[in-house]
């Protein structure tokens, strides 16, 4: 390939967002979508219609207006927070699955989908607007989530949902008891767990998900008492359960 073509074939992702604006599709009054990539009519489905509707009501009420843009591939940039938007796939090390742009009237989020599964789209997806949700969530979720928290590092419960959290965890275990509860380091940690709890609760009502038991997976106990929280602050859309029982025989396959 030419110099040239390779760099021309480059896009920021802000550069795209700024692109497409004009050429987004409605999924809802809140979320519009562009694919830079051909998708069938069903598959659109399962990146778009599926996901979406699994939303519980509140997570819907309290998002940005987002537009969803499907990228062939996201490669990292020198950058911290950019990504480069590329027709040919990048290294394993350079490989970005999601970014997000903060816009005045829109938050973009684009996603790498060729050759990935969807369910792993699904998971990147959720992640993106779990985490635009723990920036926007009210001071009662706050301080019902902090309280859960709390009442874990008194029990001196080990382990998290996902890798983020569990490094900001050890951070904070390794202060004294007194230091655990409160500041910035207990903030960020709680905004993490809840954003990688919250991924797990949406991923959860979209799709059967297997949750990975490992050394560092906090006990399930523990992680049933937090999407217990959740339902009830976030109650999923009618057909949609987080406990395969709150269905009854329904179950709910992709």
């Amino acid at each position: 390939m030419k110099p040239s073509l390779t760099a021309r074939a480059r896009t920021t992702v802000e550069e795209l967002s700024r692109k497409v604006r004009p050429d987004l599709l409605r999924v809802t009054d809140k979320i519009a979508y562009h694919s830079m990539l051909p998708i069938q009519e069903e598959d659109l489905r399962q990146y778009l219609q599926d996901p979406v509707e699994a939303l519980p009501p509140v997570v819907v009420e309290l998002l940005p207006r987002v537009a969803i843009v499907l990228v062939p591939y996201l490669e990292k940039t020198a950058a911290k927070t950019g990504a480069t938007v590329v027709q040919e796939k990048p290294s394993e090390a350079k490989l970005q699955f999601s970014a997000s742009v903060v816009g005045t009237d829109y938050t973009t989020l684009l996603f790498t989908i060729k050759d990935e599964q969807v369910s792993d789209y699904h998971y990147y997806l959720y992640d993106e607007l779990a985490s635009l949700l723990s920036y926007r969530w009210t001071v009662k979720m706050q301080e019902l989530w902090h309280g859960l928290l709390r009442e874990e590092l008194s029990g001196e419960v080990h382990g998290e949902v996902d890798e983020r959290a569990w490094h900001l965890k050890q951070g904070l275990l390794r202060r004294p008891m007194s230091a655990r509860k409160d500041g910035k380091p207990f903030r960020d940690y709680a905004r993490q767990s809840f954003e990688d709890t919250m991924t797990l609760y949406l991923h959860g009502l979209c799709c059967d998900i297997d949750v990975e038991t490992g050394p560092r997976q906090i006990p399930s106990r523990f992680l049933r008492k937090r999407l217990e929280a959740l339902k009830s602050l976030f109650p999923p859309p009618a057909g949609h359960a987080v406990f395969p029982e709150d269905l009854g025989n329904h179950h709910h396959h992709h």
